[in-house]
Formats: structure tokens, sequence, C-alpha cells
């Protein structure tokens, strides 16, 4: 049986729709919503924005670095920015799958890239993470239930994809 490889490394930049060379906030019709946590790495300027909040080294630093990216997705709403609100709950989502890694893998560290990337062992995580997991996916799943949001979005990936 084939062993299951991470999918970074076939990844193709040139057909991946989120482009880092784009200004999302003044060309707001060329971002795509896609699946999960996709382009938040990416998009500018909310990348900069966001970005230097996001922590979850522990879950004190976990809960004021959700609560910040959690109003900044309440303050896109707001000013209509819905491409704001959706990268400020990627964000979130983030937080919680990136301190879940961290939580189940000593490290973060999933594959072991010297032994064909065969997976590790599980469970050999730091455990502080696992809180700090929790504190992201309830501002996350926060994110997801808000009715203004869930509208812009659907709407969104109706026009746009």
């Amino acid at each position: 049986m084939k062993q299951r490889q991470p999918s970074y490394l076939n990844f193709d930049k040139k057909d991946y729709p989120w482009k880092p060379d784009i200004n999302y906030r003044a060309s707001p019709w060329k971002y795509r919503v896609g699946r999960g946590e996709q382009g938040v790495l990416i998009c500018e300027p909310y990348k900069s924005e966001i970005g230097q909040h996001w922590r979850f080294k522990t879950e004190a630093i976990a809960e004021q670095s959700s609560a910040t990216i959690f109003a900044m997705f309440e303050d896109y709403l707001k000013a209509d920015d819905f491409v704001g609100a959706d990268m400020a709950r990627k964000y979130l989502q983030m937080g919680y799958t990136r301190a879940r890694r961290y939580a189940n893998y000593k490290g973060g560290k999933k594959y072991d890239k010297d032994q064909d990337y065969a997976l590790l062992d599980r469970g050999t995580g730091d455990m502080e993470k696992a809180a700090a997991a929790d504190v992201f996916y309830k501002r996350w799943k926060q994110a997801e239930a808000n009715a203004r949001y869930a509208a812009m979005k659907k709407q969104w990936k109706n026009e746009r994809g």
C-alpha cells in the first residue's frame, strides 16, 4: 500500500487561485472563498493585517489572539468587506487546525520527510496546544454562525466562487 504523502509535495503554484501580487481589497472580485483555509497566507492586505495577531502558544495567548481576530471579523462585516471577514474566519479556523496539529504531534510535524514522509506517531504533542485549539474552535464556529457572514458567503460563492 502506497504511503499517503502531504499535499504540499505536489503543489502547483500556477494553478492556485490565490496570488500574492493581488491587492484583494482593491480587487475583491478576484477573491475566491475556496475550501477551509485556502489562500489565508497569501491574500494581502488581509494577511498582514490579521496575521500579526495570530498566536496559539498557550491558552491565554490564544484567548487574546482569537478575541482580536474575531473583533476584526466583526469590523470587516460592519464595513461590508466580505473578503476581510472571510480571511479573519480563516485565521480563526487555522488557529484551531494548527494548534490541534501541535497538540497531536511533537513540534507540529505530522510526516517524517527523512522516511519517505511516513506518518509520525500521534499523541506526542503539547497538551497546552489542545486548550489553545479549543479557544480558536469556539471563535471560528461563532464566526461561521454569524447570520450576516453566512448570507454574504453564500451570495459570494454563488456569484464568484
